[in-house]
C-alpha cells in the first residue's frame, strides 16, 4: 500500500500527522518500543511518547508495561469502532454544553431576533442563496429531516444521492411520502444517462417506496421542496434554474420558506407528474 493510500484511509480518524504516521507504522510492525518507533518513522524521540500516549487515550494503542515499555496497535476493526465511539462521546459532551446554555441563550437572543425579524421586508424574506455543492446538499438534507408529510424532487439524475441518502432513509422511516421526477434520459448526454440509470436502479432496489417518474419535456429548474399546502401556510424549498453555460461550481441555489412560492412549485410539479411523464 502506498503512503498516500494509507494516509487517506487514516484521515477519518482525525489524527495529527505524527499520530497518523505512528499508528500506520505500528500496524505494520506490531509490538514495539517508543525509541524503535521513533527511529522507524523519523518522529523525534522526545515527541514520540506524547504521540503514543494520545493514541492510547483514544483507544487505538495498547500500552504494555515493562522495561522498556512497549506499544501495540489494537486490531483494525477495534480501532474503527473506537473512533466512532470517541466521536459519539464528543458529540454527547457538545450537546450537554449546548443544553446548559440553551435557556440563557434563548432568553438573551430570542427577543432580539424577534425584534429584528419584524423589521425585515417581505422581499428579504422570500429567498436566501447558498453555493451549489456541499452548502446546497446540506440544505437539502435538512429538508428531508424536517419533512412531516411529503418530499418532492425535480432532478436531472440525482447524482448527489450519496450525500442525502441517510436523510432520505430517515424520511422514509418516518412515513414521509417521497416523489422524484427525473429528467427524460433522452435529454441527457451519455455520462449523465449512465449516472441516472445507476441511481434509479439503486432507488428501486433499496427504496421501493420512493415514487419515480420521468418528465417527457425538459425541466426549467430542479430542486427539492417539502410539505406544501394550498393555504400557503407551510412549505420549504431549495431550487436552482437551468444555466447550461455556467459551471456548477459557480452557481447558487435559492432557499425559501415562503408558503405561497412553495405552493406554486407544488402546482407545477403536480401538472408535470400527472400529464407530462414517460411510462418507464
Amino acid at each position: 500500500m502506498s503512503t498516500s493510500d494509507a494516509e487517506e484511509l487514516l484521515e477519518p480518524l482525525d489524527l495529527t500527522e505524527y499520530e497518523r504516521t505512528a499508528l500506520e507504522e505500528l500496524l505494520i510492525l506490531g509490538r514495539t518500543t517508543a525509541p524503535d518507533l521513533a527511529e522507524a518513522t523519523g518522529i523525534p524521540k522526545n515527541r514520540m511518547y506524547g504521540v503514543l500516549d494520545r493514541l492510547a487515550e483514544q483507544g487505538f494503542v495498547k500500552v504494555i508495561p515493562g522495561r522498556p515499555k512497549k506499544y501495540q496497535p489494537k486490531p483494525p476493526e477495534e480501532i474503527l469502532d473506537r473512533a466512532v465511539e470517541n466521536q459519539r462521546q464528543e458529540f454527547e459532551e457538545y450537546r450537554h454544553d449546548i443544553e446548559e446554555v440553551r435557556e440563557d441563550f434563548l432568553d438573551q437572543f430570542g427577543p432580539l431576533f424577534e425584534q429584528a425579524s419584524e423589521e425585515i421586508t417581505p422581499t428579504e424574506e422570500l429567498f436566501h442563496v447558498v453555493d451549489v455543492g456541499e452548502p446546497s446538499e446540506r440544505e437539502t438534507r435538512s429538508l428531508y429531516h424536517e419533512a412531516n408529510e411529503a418530499v418532492y424532487v425535480i432532478t436531472k439524475s440525482l447524482e448527489y444521492l450519496d450525500s442525502i441518502e441517510p436523510a432520505l432513509a430517515d424520511a422514509l422511516d418516518r412515513g414521509v411520502t417521497v416523489r422524484m421526477l427525473f429528467l427524460n434520459p433522452d435529454h441527457l448526454d451519455d455520462e449523465n444517462r449512465r449516472i441516472q440509470t445507476g441511481i434509479v436502479d439503486t432507488l428501486r432496489d433499496e427504496y421501493p417506496s420512493v415514487e419515480l417518474r420521468f418528465s417527457e419535456s425538459p425541466l426549467p429548474w430542479r430542486g427539492t421542496f417539502v410539505d406544501p399546502s394550498m393555504d400557503y401556510e407551510t412549505g420549504k424549498a431549495i431550487l436552482l434554474v437551468e444555466e447550461n453555460d455556467v459551471p456548477l461550481s459557480m452557481r447558487q441555489a435559492a432557499v425559501t420558506e415562503n408558503g405561497s412560492f412553495v405552493a406554486g412549485l407544488s402546482r407545477y410539479f403536480d401538472l408535470v407528474w400527472k400529464h407530462e411523464v414517460l411510462d418507464r
